[in-house]
């Protein structure tokens, strides 16, 4: 035996746009040897497309992992990976062109992910995104992302964050749990329903029941992200 190998890091990103272009967020995990998730990061991009928050997704994960580590990337966008795996060597002979001569769309964000991967071991996986038995580490990054899209605010294990919810266009969304108890009227205002923290929306967003809210509206966890108050104890409905 010639030493020990370094172990191989698993992990997953993914981005989120809420509009495309609208509010945005990015987020990666990493897991340890049995792929549960053990750190993560998810973060804020204001308004931005889905491309956008896809391709800082990666870059963050990248700049956020050991280079001398091998490391497999699951990703459920095809535009990022096609951009990183298949036309990016393209791009950088033509001086950052595409075959029509023009401009790589994000060429910011290309160019970076292709410095952090200079010299690095890293296989790309695909994964599917929002199945019911899908990628277990896709799918905490999805929920992650989209969490960070709504709410427009950081978090992660190194910020001590609970686990993100599930998000509302997942399959198990679907499925809510039923609750207990609570208000069963539909009127809910100021954090008084239960205890769900009411917040105003920094920006516009979906509510679970299908309905948009407006900037300034105030909105609240509803067990499956952020929606209208009075939707949190219908959602079982």
């Amino acid at each position: 035996m010639i030493g020990r190998m370094r172990e191989r890091v698993v992990a997953a990103c993914d981005g989120a746009s809420k509009g495309n272009p609208g509010p945005a967020g990015w987020a990666w995990v990493v897991a340890d040897d049995t792929e549960t998730p053990t750190r993560w990061e998810a973060g804020p991009l204001g308004k931005a497309t889905n491309n956008v928050a896809e391709l800082t997704a990666l870059e963050r994960l990248l700049a956020s992992t050991d280079p001398d580590v091998p490391l497999e990337i699951r990703m459920d966008s095809q535009y990022a990976m096609k951009a990183v795996t298949t036309w990016l060597p393209g791009w950088k002979r033509n001086g950052w062109k595409t075959a029509a001569g023009k401009p790589v769309a994000n060429q910011d964000l290309v160019v970076r992910i292709d410095e952090l991967l200079d010299g690095r071991s890293v296989e790309f996986r695909y994964v599917p995104a929002h199945q019911v038995d899908g990628d277990r580490l896709n799918d905490f990054a999805d929920r992650a992302a989209s969490q960070a899209a709504i709410v427009q605010e950081p978090a992660g294990s190194g910020l001590g964050s609970p686990e993100p919810p599930p998000a509302p266009d997942a399959p198990s969304a679907r499925a809510p749990r039923k609750r207990s108890g609570g208000a069963n009227g539909t009127k809910a205002s100021g954090g008084r329903g239960g205890s769900a923290r009411t917040i105003k929306a920094k920006f516009p967003g979906r509510c679970l029941c299908g309905r948009a809210y407006a900037a300034g509206e105030p909105i609240t966890k509803n067990g499956h992200g952020w929606g209208h108050p009075e939707c949190r104890t219908e959602a079982a409905g």
